[in-house]
């Protein structure tokens, strides 16, 4: 059951009366006091939502909705007709928060079979790209998943329950708090701080704090807490992951260089080239040069007074167009020099297949270190040959001078 309003802490007793009744008891609860940041408050996206209450934001969202919408038209399952899984498209919703549509997305892996710890695995990883010391097995869970959904990345704390076990996970970064107290007659609180029950110190079994990428689970049917290593070490052995990685995923710095040849592009036809992808000189002069000069990041002011791109007269480059959310401009710094251990720029290329299922040919891709490429890499692309992966390249030069509808028809 879940109470939920845009109230204030202190008015949703008084709304919901019965919460002020003595006799109602219950061996758990989720309660969630935020503030929105990314979306306008309304009633309906107030937390907890179904499996969820969420402290922070999911700032890939964006990205993460599209490729929901995109897996839709391949989702079967032997638990839903077709004609049930038609009703419950969109498994996501526009119009609502980050929060609520990562709740939509793990009901569906929740209710289509996995475990919500195995969900929540998958949709919040921790970083196991640069864990050298992380259990083979483990690594190879990831590692498979990878390949059919990528990460909701926050900051994200997200406590959660189906109303059997209820426990909490961190995401990788860490950078939202999560303390919990355990007692001496089985009372387990946590919250974003200590002191939010009061508790008095002698009854206290133990404290401890949830760590970046880890999991806290509860179960009340076992009565006991389950540590997050007991947790991931049954899921991740639960199927040969292994195996199927080992036997289906291609690395792209493992496969053989192509035989073709680049040479230098003339000035006249690399000129051509910036112009036709916005490229600027100060681009070139201030950022391109120094960084193939020295090696590292050239120091810049802050700040853009040019034109927002779509109003400008002028060729832009593609990655003008896009803008931050508030929420992802007012986080803290990423350090991807310092922070080493939960950055990835790991891609997947290659079909994707039913979300709802766990088969070898999940993972039969391709895995890319970074989606920029080289002239190089991009030809060892071309040159694959597997029968499950086979690369084309599209022409997608039309005519800019003739009639209007051009670009759509390309």
């Amino acid at each position: 059951m879940v109470y939920k309003g845009q109230l204030t802490t202190e008015q949703v007793p008084q709304y919901f009366l019965d919460l002020q009744n003595p006799t109602m008891v219950t061996a758990l609860a989720l309660v969630h006091s935020r503030f929105s940041t990314n979306t306008f408050p309304r009633w309906r996206l107030a937390q907890p939502f179904r499996y969820i209450a969420h402290n922070g934001e999911i700032n890939t969202v964006r990205g993460n909705l599209n490729w929901m919408k995109a897996r839709e038209a391949i989702i079967e399952s032997d638990l839903f007709t077709q004609a049930e899984i038609d009703m419950l498209l969109p498994i996501c919703q526009e119009g609502s928060s980050d929060s609520a549509n990562f709740d939509m997305a793990l009901e569906l892996l929740v209710l289509s079979g996995r475990s919500l710890p195995h969900a929540l695995m998958m949709l919040i990883p921790e970083a196991w790209q640069e864990n050298k010391n992380m259990d083979p097995k483990r690594r190879a869970f990831y590692q498979y998943h990878a390949n059919i959904m990528e990460p909701w990345d926050g900051p994200a704390s997200v406590c959660f329950t189906d109303g059997v076990q209820v426990g909490a996970t961190l995401d990788r970064n860490g950078l939202r708090p999560s303390r919990y107290t355990v007692t001496k007659d089985d009372f387990l609180v946590m919250a974003s701080e200590s002191g939010v029950v009061e508790i008095e110190p002698e009854n206290v079994e133990f404290r401890g704090r949830l760590q970046p990428g880890r999991i806290f689970v509860a179960d009340l049917e076992q009565g006991r807490i389950i540590s997050d290593e007991e947790v991931k070490d049954s899921i991740a052995t639960a199927q040969p992951y292994e195996k199927w990685v080992e036997e289906n995923l291609l690395s792209l710095k493992k496969l053989p260089d192509a035989e073709n040849e680049f040479s230098q592009p003339s000035p006249e036809k690399l000129l051509h080239k910036q112009q036709a992808f916005g490229v600027s000189s100060e681009e070139v002069n201030e950022i391109i040069v120094p960084m193939a000069k020295d090696g590292k990041e050239p120091l810049s002011a802050m700040g853009a007074d040019w034109p927002l791109a779509v109003l400008s007269h002028q060729s832009q480059h593609l990655s003008n167009y896009f803008k931050q959310l508030f929420a992802q401009v007012t986080n803290p710094p990423i350090d991807p020099i310092r922070e080493r251990m939960v950055m990835s720029l790991n891609t997947y290329l290659g079909k994707d297949q039913n979300l709802l299922t766990e088969t070898p040919e999940h993972c039969q891709k391709v895995e890319l270190e970074s989606p920029v490429l080289s002239n190089s890499e991009l030809e060892k692309l071309r040159a694959i040959d597997n029968e499950h992966l086979q690369a084309k390249t599209l022409d997608i030069v039309f005519q800019a001078s003739e009639e209007e509808g051009k670009l759509e028809r390309a």
